[in-house]
């Protein structure tokens, strides 16, 4: 049908309406009363010059509307009004929210507010520090491209270009990744709840690092998994020693980590030591869930190589996303999943068929670009140029016996309060300057780091902020 010709129907007027549009409005405006009688039907036929057929349909359409009531072998007559019928809201069931979980997870993500300067507990880059120039450009060459290929369906496990990509990326820095045994999820966490589903069962014992970021934590509890906390070291990170000793102990059904700049310490994993804890995997059969989110933000020299380098037997499943260093709205991320792909695949399939195919063809753009590079270089400059002014005022300001971890690289610096200092004070006296800290407590189920909290250096730290922070530290002197 020509657009014209529809457009026409759309705005066509019925004959009847120049008498049902008087009656209606006479109506309304209380000038015709209920049980008022209308004229009838030879009436209004010979004053508008109507048909029986036109003024019955205009009646029969001020009956619909709920005006006029139709009197059987008699007439039309203006209808009652619709008396307001009063309810009662029936008594809804309370519904009921985890009170720990609701209060752990507004210390580690909720944004208090769009202004807020001083919200040091966010783990995501500031507006500032996102391309959005960059991302926003690429989306419009997107969708100028592709058009209406957007709106299906992409494959179950992601694009085969996005595959591609991932795998030419990751080989730059010395870790095979075959492109069949990638999944582009939405996000990073649910490539560890595909990654940890896949390996586990309910009531299974996995390993975690200790402290541990609170989403890993809520995963495993939400898969009915056990978890054993291996104590991460200031320098040396993940504690081996201690994680050998308990594999002869505990029947480990997975181990996830961060050896790429750990949440929320900072510390790097050396490649050696990747490669000692590969070589114990192997020798207990347990699955290594790799988390590197934060890989590509290292600080000084080359980007870190994955514990997946080290893997011939598909052994490693490595995920991460572009959440950190792109902007967390993107809702991208990727699982290699290695000999579990099968397994993978189908969780993946049942926890939603498709990533926006938007996203992932923003991505592929990105990836192809030197303007992405560019930008991770610019980005991590900016990121320890930040986690040195957030150090140097800690040192300057803040009481000599308060210490905090020097970060090799990623977003986080991880502190420690004094023992004669009790913790609530310390967050009260923040929290009455505006500035949000994580407490140390969301990093663990026991109550191991109530003295320690988490800074993040990903927002900006303004003048004001610098300000906020020495006054902090000169109150708590």
């Amino acid at each position: 049908m020509p657009y014209t010709v529809y457009q026409s129907i759309l705005v066509k007027k019925y004959k009847y309406e120049i008498f049902t549009a008087k009656i209606e409005v006479a109506i309304r405006q209380g000038h015709l009363q209920a049980g008022e009688s209308l004229p009838s039907v030879r009436e209004i036929k010979a004053r508008y010059n109507l048909s029986t057929s036109s003024v019955q349909s205009g009646y029969d359409y001020l009956v619909f509307k709920g005006l006029v009531k139709s009197i059987p072998r008699s007439s039309y007559v203006v209808a009652s009004p619709i008396e307001a019928i009063v309810s009662t809201s029936p008594a809804l069931p309370i519904i009921p929210r985890d009170a720990v979980f609701t209060t752990k997870l507004a210390q580690t993500s909720q944004r208090f507010s769009h202004t807020e300067q001083s919200s040091f507990h966010l783990a995501a880059p500031a507006p500032t520090f996102i391309p959005q120039q960059l991302v926003l450009k690429t989306m419009q060459t997107v969708i100028r491209e592709k058009g209406a290929a957007l709106l299906h369906y992409y494959p179950n496990a992601g694009s085969d270009e996005l595959h591609a990509c991932i795998a030419k990326r990751a080989m730059l820095h010395g870790t095979t990744i075959q492109k069949k045994e990638l999944l582009i999820t939405d996000g990073a966490l649910q490539a560890l709840y595909i990654a940890l589903a896949s390996v586990t069962s309910p009531q299974d014992i996995v390993a975690v690092e200790s402290p541990c970021v609170f989403s890993v934590l809520e995963v495993l509890s939400n898969l009915r998994l056990r978890a054993l906390e291996i104590p991460v070291k200031p320098i040396q990170g993940f504690d081996l020693d201690y994680f050998r000793n308990i594999c002869q102990l505990h029947p480990i059904k997975a181990v996830v980590l961060t050896p790429n700049f750990h949440n929320p310490t900072g510390v790097l994993l050396s490649d050696e030591r990747k490669e000692e804890l590969y070589a114990l995997a192997v020798q207990h059969q347990i699955p290594i869930i790799e988390n590197d989110v934060y890989g590509d933000l290292h600080f000084q020299g080359e980007r870190p190589i994955n514990i997946k380098s080290f893997d011939k037997k598909g052994l490693v499943l490595t995920f991460s996303s572009y959440s950190k260093t792109i902007a967390p709205g993107l809702r991208l991320g990727w699982l290699a999943a290695g000999q579990y792909f099968a397994q993978a695949e189908r969780i993946k399939f049942s926890l939603g068929r498709s990533v926006s195919p938007l996203n992932q063809e923003v991505v592929i753009q990105l990836l192809q670009l030197p303007s992405y590079d560019k930008h991770l270089r610019l980005f991590r400059q900016q990121l320890e140029r930040q986690a040195m002014q957030f150090l140097r005022t800690f040192n300057t300001y803040f009481p000599s016996d308060f210490t905090q971890q020097a970060p090799q690289g990623g977003y986080s610096l991880w502190g420690q309060i004094p023992a004669k200092l009790e913790p609530e004070a310390f967050y009260t006296a923040s929290q009455a300057l505006g500035i949000h800290f994580t407490p140390g407590e969301t990093f663990s189920y026991t109550e191991a780091y109530k003295h320690q909290f988490r800074a993040i250096f990903a927002q900006r730290l303004s003048t004001t902020d610098l300000s906020l922070l020495k006054k902090l530290g000169e109150e708590l002197k």
